[in-house]
């Protein structure tokens, strides 16, 4: 899937400029502000025009770069990758055979986004999370680069995290044993399984602390993942004023860019906080 030119009047958008558009909105999170820079919007009443023009070129690029999935966020295959991301999750709390730290974040999106599905038989109240909120409740395998090894954004956020791993295809994976002894590690959310090790509800013996204090913070690499992921594009730290349809390819293709950024050594953001919420109209 190829970007070509897009025209918005009399002005051809190359792609350069589309990417370039779509990243702003990434790190801003606002339409508003980043067609704003993009195409020169004044007080005009034009301004819904050129809106609507740049959220179609940041949905049309998100979708491009989310084909890109299956090449760069992917479960470590290999003897070689798997021994080195096992060296590397052993070097933080001596814990054996660790392949990935699994665990959920909500990405939080609108009600209107939401309910304009209900046409199509979508059940608004499945997005409303137990903190009454409407989010996307998103799967993440992290190692411990801080790499996001794989990715499942699609489960409304009154979902489980028991649920959504008992359907996804890294269990189906680590279940047959293609990682051999590996394992992977999450928190007391999840069913304790032989490739799946979570703490011990009530550790008693100083060996039993010992596990639970080097799990918990060998673990702890997800939860640095997710902080550093929404800090760097802090549309999906906000709220994603988006319908949707298109909140799954934009947090798949910001969760690909992050891992070029880990690849590439790119410094790690700030701690800024991202803010609570972001005005703006659906899109």
């Amino acid at each position: 899937m190829l970007l070509k030119n897009s025209h918005h009047r009399n002005h051809a958008i190359s792609p350069l400029e589309q990417i370039l558009l779509t990243l702003r909105f990434y790190a801003t999170g606002t339409m508003e502000q980043c067609s704003g820079d993009f195409f020169g919007i004044s007080k005009s009443a034009k301004v819904k025009v050129k809106i609507v023009a740049a959220c179609k070129i940041i949905h049309l690029v998100s979708r491009v770069i989310s084909t890109k999935l299956n090449y760069l966020i992917t479960m470590p295959h290999t003897p070689a990758e798997i021994k080195d991301v096992v060296a590397k999750f052993y070097s933080i709390a001596k814990f054996p055979s660790v392949v990935g730290a699994i665990d959920c974040t909500h990405i939080r999106i609108v009600a209107d986004g939401v309910r304009e599905n209900e046409d199509r038989g979508e059940n608004a109240e499945l997005y409303r999370n137990r903190k009454d909120v409407f989010s996307i409740n998103v799967q993440v395998v992290a190692d411990a680069d801080l790499k996001i090894r794989n990715i499942v954004a699609r489960w409304p956020g009154s979902v489980h995290d028991s649920t959504i791993f008992n359907n996804s295809q890294v269990k189906h994976l680590m279940n047959s044993g293609q990682l051999g002894r590996c394992c992977l590690l999450g928190d007391r959310g999840y069913g304790l399984k032989q490739y799946l090790l979570t703490p011990l509800a009530d550790p008693r013996t100083a060996a039993e602390k010992l596990y639970n204090e080097s799990q918990i913070r060998t673990r702890n690499v997800v939860e640095r993942t997710f902080g550093v992921w929404k800090r760097r594009f802090p549309c999906i730290g906000s709220q994603l004023r988006i319908k949707l349809e298109n909140v799954q390819p934009i947090i798949v293709s910001t969760a690909i860019l992050h891992n070029i950024c880990i690849m590439n050594r790119e410094d790690l953001p700030t701690c800024e906080s991202v803010p609570d919420s972001i005005k703006g109209k659906v899109i």
